[in-house]
């Protein structure tokens, strides 16, 4: 193929994409529901991607030219976050016309979410798909911090640095006492700082899409259970605290 033979349709695959949604009620709002959806999807992989790219970085101890890629990723949950208010133009009644064709379909059964999760730290025992359970296998994004900040000098325990990655991180006082040292001085350990502060823009952002979601799914159906068989608005409430940084936020108490 030439350069005169590529087309702005072609380089994007355009016939591929707008020939992915596929209603399967007679139901106006059903196409918003699946593009909202299928976007979310494509922006987690690109998340997915970024987090990717700077966990290589802060192995290789490179964390500035982490940041870009960090500060992406918590750009894209805000653009995530936005797309909740275009799904609640869409009222009860509306939902309700079309919902029994999604079975058990459900955004919990998001592989690349859950995956997002996994790599950033979040590692709480929830099932794994196939993308999440290679993910689970190797340090999160909060185990490369936490090897970087021991490379630098500092003394993180070793149960932080060698543990089943599989399993759910718990918080570590020796964890929040080495990050704590880095906030005391900022100005002679900026690059870390620097590097927390982007941890928490990305946790903070993630918050965010916890509590807009939680809101949205009251909003459209109430206390009804979810379509993939979760207790619904109770249980999204349940996830607002979860945290992949932990220590990030508790030292704040200290300073």
């Amino acid at each position: 193929m030439t350069d005169t033979d590529m087309t702005y349709g072609r380089y994007l695959a355009l016939d591929d994409i707008l020939s992915a949604q596929h209603p399967i009620s007679d139901r106006h709002d059903e196409l918003l529901f699946i593009v909202i959806h299928q976007t979310k999807e494509l922006w987690l992989k690109q998340a997915i991607a970024e987090i990717a790219l700077a966990q290589s970085l802060i192995d290789q101890d490179r964390p500035v030219e982490a940041y870009k890629s960090l500060a992406r990723v918590s750009r894209i949950q805000a653009v995530m976050t936005l797309s909740w208010d275009v799904l609640a133009t869409m009222t009860p009644s509306d939902y309700t016309e079309f919902r029994h064709v999604l079975g058990r379909s459900s955004g919990f059964q998001s592989d690349q979410f859950r995956t997002v999760e996994v790599m950033l730290g979040i590692r709480d025992g929830a099932r794994f798909g196939p993308m999440t359970a290679g993910a689970a296998a190797r340090p999160s994004l909060w185990d490369a911090a936490n090897a970087a900040l021991a490379r630098a000098g500092f003394a993180v325990p070793e149960t932080a640095l060698s543990r089943d990655w599989t399993a759910a991180y718990r918080p570590d006082p020796g964890v929040e006492a080495a990050w704590a040292e880095v906030y005391r001085d900022p100005a002679r350990w900026w690059e870390l700082y620097q590097l927390a502060e982007k941890l928490v823009d990305i946790d903070d952002a993630l918050a965010t899409w916890r509590h807009k979601h939680v809101l949205t799914v009251s909003r459209i159906i109430g206390g009804k259970r979810g379509t993939g068989g979760t207790a619904g608005v109770p249980y999204l409430e349940s996830t607002l605290t979860k945290r992949a940084f932990p220590e990030l936020w508790s030292l704040r108490t200290l300073l």
